[in-house]
């Protein structure tokens, strides 16, 4: 059941501008004063599956395995990195990841029904909420400034971490889990529905991608009350959107060999696409995350099945697209 499941995950997730330059890691500039060029590809250890990336504001992106959980931190700069925590191993999953402006780090864990919170320097656990039901896939995460929101890909519903006035966690019994109505269409039972999640430029509500419903939408979900929303894309479909990514009024949804790129209206209610990006580097980009003028998406090479000695990276590409 087990791998079924995440081989549907990965059936599940998966113009134009051709942008950066492939490189194996950091480079200089020539000449005396040169600045060094930050690597447009960083190379993740052999087998370790992403399906997410996190950046704060310091340069380092965070990336979570499919294959046991470890937690792998990368410097943006020099493309070098280790694995700041190794995960359980067999069977748990480091899916989404977001990163605070205490470098504390939210993982979303898949069919563990963790979310676990760590310090990103140091990968020490600070806490761990087991939230759901057996069905539940813990998937990709948000922050917003009250809370940090969850989706669970197979049960209908989000989960939410309200924060502290000053940033702190919730007691483990304060989760609150949120069920998904209005137009909300939940998929099958044994495939992915909800995905990726972000909040609308205005902060008022969430937008959460459902692979499902009109051939793969996104809908705006209030966090009062779960009433969900259909967005208008103007025809645009997420079949294979995993994390998705709203920077200002712009949202940047991965597809399986593309990136889609939106104007939203500041409430969510609409959008239309402003282009469409290709990358021959793109091997089923799965989610994206920012640092300063660049945008990293990792390569998650779904439906191909994962294995210990398949290589896999995230590229940069230079804003704005």
């Amino acid at each position: 059941m087990a791998r079924r499941r995440f081989l549907g995950i990965g059936a599940a997730i998966g113009g134009t501008a051709l942008l950066g330059t492939v490189g194996s890691g950091p480079a200089t500039a020539a000449g005396r004063g040169s600045r060094p060029v930050w690597p447009d590809v960083i190379h993740l250890p052999n087998g370790f599956h992403p399906a997410g990336i996190g950046i704060g504001s310091a340069p380092y992106a965070y990336f979570g395995s499919l294959l046991g959980g470890a937690v792998y931190r990368a410097s943006l700069l020099t493309g070098e990195g280790k694995v700041i925590n190794p995960g359980l191993g067999e069977g748990h999953y480091a899916v989404g990841l977001q990163v605070d402006d205490r470098q504390r780090v939210f993982v979303a864990g898949g069919w563990g029904r963790l979310i676990t919170v760590m310090d990103g320097i140091t990968g020490k656990v600070i806490e761990t909420y087991e939230v759901g039901n057996a069905d539940t896939f813990v998937d990709h995460v948000v922050l917003t400034p009250g809370a940090v929101w969850f989706t669970d890909s197979f049960s209908g519903q989000l989960f939410g971490l309200p924060l502290g006035p000053r940033g702190e966690l919730p007691t483990r019994d304060a989760v609150v889990t949120l069920r998904l109505g209005g137009e909300w269409t939940q998929g099958p039972s044994d495939g992915l529905t909800a995905t990726g999640i972000a909040a609308t430029p205005d902060g008022s509500a969430l937008l959460v991608v459902n692979i499902h419903a009109h051939g793969g939408s996104l809908f705006r979900v209030d966090p009062a009350t779960g009433a969900a929303r259909r967005v208008d894309l103007g025809g645009v479909t997420l079949p294979t959107t995993n994390g998705i990514l709203v920077r200002g009024r712009t949202l940047y949804a991965p597809r399986m060999s593309d990136l889609a790129v939106l104007r939203l209206d500041p409430t969510g209610h609409n959008a239309r696409l402003v282009r469409t990006v290709t990358d021959p580097r793109f091997e089923t980009p799965c989610a994206a995350a920012v640092h300063g003028n660049r945008i990293y998406l990792p390569n998650s090479r779904f439906p191909q099945p994962p294995a210990p000695e398949i290589p896999y990276n995230a590229v940069a590409l230079t804003l704005p697209l």
